[in-house]
């Protein structure tokens, strides 16, 4: 194969959903949608830049029937119309790519990947390598030693190892498993009953399909579940799959009027790429390009001259201070020493008053010493009354960080109005990570310096405080002034969508203050408690490995998995139920507890597991984190790290603490109150099937919960067709499983897993569930189509959270798109509401002055350490508060208990 630049070939198909689905909502100011076009044109401009030798084409489908509605009339029958904010970006991306220079092709009566199918093994006949850009993974069937797959959105790229990774089969096979699962979305019909596992475990056991068909009698041998009833099945539906097998064929033999000779490297025409960026209001690339060619620099977005300064004497500090205080708003961030808010110092000080204009204040680099840098003291001596003023506003990026530092100094960071972080969270908690520099590139088109710039990486990565200034400051300053830029462009995007708006004004921003002191109040834990379980849970260790050695015939290394699985499916010759992409068979949790029914080693090792994990986790750990100062363990929260806006925490993670085993709710008694003190704990009740009462309207779950019935007995008399008295405790349990596993999106199929029985008994409950309660059932429908339609759902606050992948072709990213639909207005919801509640309780106790503070928030649950005289009165006024965040149809019910400690008031 030559060694010149490969051919380029794009799904524009592919991405254009993609893209619409993935970026925000982004309008001109005159009313048109530009979102999908941003993203399209983004890809495209990182692929010219990937592969700056090389030609390029962008593949559309072309509009109206293809070939394989004639092979089979109900293909894509199901899909729904694309909605009109897209259809309306069409014209746009086209006008622009061909203004790029780029080839648009478009062939009536196929697809873009047949066109791109046909013109890749024409390349290959010339020996020019390829490379197909789409997130389309039924284009891995192209992918061989001369065609790579590469993904600009999520970057990945993939070749035939890759294929082999990522679908545990090689290119070859992609054609023979698509045809045995089917596609719901283009509506492949498949074969019934043959998902991913049954796919996988066919063709990696006998072959392609020509092979399993010609072998039916071999496959009740195989190790999947379900395999002694599978020939049956592929014999009854042999059409399907070759039909399946016709539909999921990209054709390679397109007649095609473009060659190969008319895609060339693209030569763009400037002037009308320029009119156009102008048109749509693209204005980083309007000033780009005319960067580029000398011309004027357009008035919408002039290029940023950069004013960075490093202060140095009390006169230039005293001159920033007037500028500060004069400002509407001005951009703050602290450089530390450490990522450790209890333990960190302070190095220095920037701020931005307006955009290009910013400075650095140095008060705490090792080598330089006075009066070459302000001292710390004074520095912040002359900035605390301007950062305690609470109305002198500020924005920062992740200002909870800094207001934590801060009150190392005695210093209550207050005018706390807007934070980039959360203000790009509330926009589109998916469609980027939320730190600076991913928001600076995503957002404003900038690099900025990384600190990895300045400090290095690994082990001889710098301090701040060892940084040199002419490293140091514009690092610092451009912090700031990014910030605000961000600010500039954010705040405009929320405040033209009321509800998201009102989610970062009402709910994130408060909540920054709420949790900078939880974090800084910190846990008490019992440190010889921690201690002594760690022993205890040592010694049952050592005596699972002897159990485990005696189970096996021989002593093993019990956390090897490649050990284990020698042992288990080689020497002990126990079914391998699933395999791992490298083709070994798999020793993961579920794949053990699945074999734990009918193997006592497997069940052995996951008690092994358990422990091991929870020893190192949390009794081993626990005591190590405990802060010198304080004598207290301080976790941090997470605001933009869940996409449904769940808090999240880290070091240590409090959400994760198992409360199932008791050795898991051992941990929850090291968590205690101090002397005179109480532990009082308040927990919603079944507050996401609540919210699923509240949103679907179902007259009978409404009922269940306004009347104070137990659901879950409620739900079992109308499931069973018994009397609500007569509910045994297997039908309750049962119902429990159907209640909550509903709102996650649980199939047939999970449900008969988690309940042990037949998969046709499990869909008889979930029919009878839909029967009895058909308001739930019309709303997952209605939920799904609005999803589909818009590319989001909203929580009853207005919380938005984006699905990229609701439309996806590929089935089981789509499916896994559709659960989150219907279960992230529940939990986004319940969310919402424990953060409003957790602000109310928190304004609460400061007004009162009570001796109480709020310690602790996992899950769906607040932790409060109160002064023993004060417990029964705070207890009464937690519950009323947390129960009255927000007005639904039913009851929000609040329980709450008190203890020594954690476990005793759960």
């Amino acid at each position: 194969m030559s060694k010149k630049a490969p051919l380029v070939l794009v799904d524009g198909s592919s991405y254009l959903y993609r893209a619409f689905h993935a970026m925000p909502r982004l309008t001109s100011t005159k009313g048109q949608e530009t979102g999908a076009v941003r993203g399209v044109i983004s890809m495209l401009r990182r692929m010219e830049k990937d592969f700056p030798d090389s030609p390029v084409a962008v593949i559309f489908d072309a509009k109206g029937k293809t070939f394989r509605d004639e092979i089979y009339a109900e293909y894509k029958a199901n899909r729904p119309p694309m909605p009109d904010e897209l259809r309306s970006q069409i014209e746009p991306i086209h006008s622009i790519i061909k203004a790029m220079g780029v080839p648009l092709i478009i062939i009536d009566g196929v697809e873009a990947d047949d066109v791109i199918g046909t013109l890749a093994g024409q390349a290959i006949e010339q020996g020019i390598e390829v490379v197909v850009s789409t997130g389309d993974k039924d284009m891995a069937q192209l992918v061989n030693s001369h065609v790579t797959l590469v993904n600009t959105m999520n970057d990945t790229t993939m070749d035939p190892q890759g294929v082999q990774d990522k679908f545990g089969i090689p290119p070859e096979l992609i054609i023979d498993f698509l045809a045995l699962m089917g596609d719901k979305v283009d509506n492949i019909p498949g074969v019934p009953g043959v998902g991913e596992k049954t796919a996988l475990g066919l063709l990696q056991g006998l072959g392609s399909l020509d092979t399993i068909y010609d072998n039916l009698d071999k496959i009740k041998g195989l190790s999947f579940r379900g395999a002694k009833t599978m020939a049956k099945k592929l014999e009854d539906n042999k059409d399907n799959a070759y039909l399946s097998y016709e539909l999921a064929t990209i054709k390679t033999d397109v007649a095609l009027e473009v060659g190969l000779s008319d895609i060339k490297h693209p030569e763009p025409d400037q002037a009308q790429l320029l009119e156009l960026f102008k048109e749509y209001e693209f204005k980083s690339w309007v000033s780009e390009l005319e960067k580029a060619s000398d011309g004027p620099v357009a008035e919408a977005e002039p290029e940023i001259e950069k004013d960075y300064q490093i202060i140095l004497d009390a006169e230039a500090l005293d001159t920033w201070l007037e500028k500060l205080t004069a400002a509407e708003l001005f951009a703050f961030d602290t450089e530390t020493t450490s990522l450790n808010y209890m333990q960190a110092e302070i190095v220095g000080v920037s701020f931005a008053v307006q955009v290009g204009e910013a400075a650095y204040v140095p008060c705490g680099h090792d080598y330089l010493g006075a009066p070459a840098q302000i001292s710390r003291d004074e520095l912040l001596q002359k900035l605390k009354p301007l950062l305690e003023d609470p109305s002198v506003k500020k924005v920062g990026q992740n200002l909870k960080y800094d207001r934590n530092v801060l009150r190392n100094y005695d210093i209550t960071l207050q005018g706390i109005e807007y934070d980039t972080m959360l203000e790009s969270y509330v926009l589109n908690s998916v469609a980027t990570r939320h730190d600076m520099d991913s928001l600076a590139e995503f957002y404003l088109n900038k690099k900025t310096i990384h600190f990895e710039d300045i400090a290095g990486k690994g082990v001889k990565q710098l301090t701040f405080n060892q940084i040199e200034l002419d490293k140091a400051g514009p690092y610092a300053a451009e912090d700031a002034d990014i910030t605000l830029q961000l600010h500039n462009t954010l705040w405009p995007k929320l405040s033209a969508e009321s509800s998201l708006q009102s989610v970062v004004e009402t709910i994130e921003v408060p909540l920054v203050s709420v949790l900078s002191d939880i974090e800084r109040t910190g846990a008490l834990v019992d440190v010889s408690q921690l201690n002594k379980q760690s022993d205890e849970i040592a010694k049952r260790l050592g005596e699972i490995e002897q159990e485990a050695y005696g189970l096996a015939g021989e002593e093993f290394n019990l956390a090897s998995p490649k050990q284990l699985g020698q042992i288990l499916f080689e020497k002990l010759e126990i079914p391998a139920l699933k395999k791992t992409k490298t083709g070994t068979p798999s020793t993961a949790e579920d794949v053990l507890q699945e074999l734990a029914l009918d193997y006592p080693l497997p069940k052995v090792i996951l008690e092994y597991r358990g422990l091991a994990k929870l020893k190192s986790t949390y009794t081993d750990k626990l005591p190590l984190m405990v802060d010198a100062a304080s004598g207290r363990i301080h976790t941090s929260y997470h605001q933009a790290v869940a996409a449904t806006g769940r808090l999240s925490s880290s070091d240590p993670n409090l959400q994760n603490i198992p409360i199932r085993t008791s050795e898991g709710r051992r941990i929850r008694k090291a968590f205690i109150a101090p002397k005179g003190y109480k532990v009082v704990a308040a927990d919603y009740s079944q507050i996401e099937l609540r919210i699923m009462a509240h949103l679907s309207g179902d007259q009978g779950l409404l009922s269940a919960f306004q009347n104070d019935l137990d659901v879950h007995k409620a739900t079992a008399a109308e499931v069973f067709g018994v009397e609500v008295d007569n509910v045994s405790s297997d039908q309750r349990r049962s119902a429990k499983a159907i209640n909550f596993g509903l709102i996650y999106g649980m199939s047939a199929f999970g449900l008969s897993r988690q309940l042990n029985i037949a998969r046709g008994d499990a869909q008889g409950y979930i029919d009878k569930y839909f029967e009895r309660y058909p308001g739930v059932a019309e709303f997952m429908d209605e939920i799904r189509a609005s999803a589909a339609e818009k590319g989001y759902v909203e929580t009853l606050m207005g919380r938005r959270l984006y699905l990229p992948e609701i439309n996806s072709k590929n089935g089981m990213r789509r499916q896994a798109a559709e659960r989150t639909a219907i279960n992230a207005p529940m939990q986004g919801s319940a969310a919402d509401i424990i953060k409003t509640a957790m602000i109310q309780v928190h304004s609460w106790l400061a007004d009162s002055e009570l001796d109480a503070r709020i310690i602790m928030q996992v899950h769906d649950e607040l932790v409060l350490e109160v002064e023993a005289s004060v417990v029964d009165g705070v207890k009464q006024k937690l519950c009323d508060l947390m129960s009255q965040a927000l007005d639904l149809r039913v009851p929000l019910l609040v329980e709450a208990g008190v203890g020594d400690s954690w476990d005793e008031a759960h």
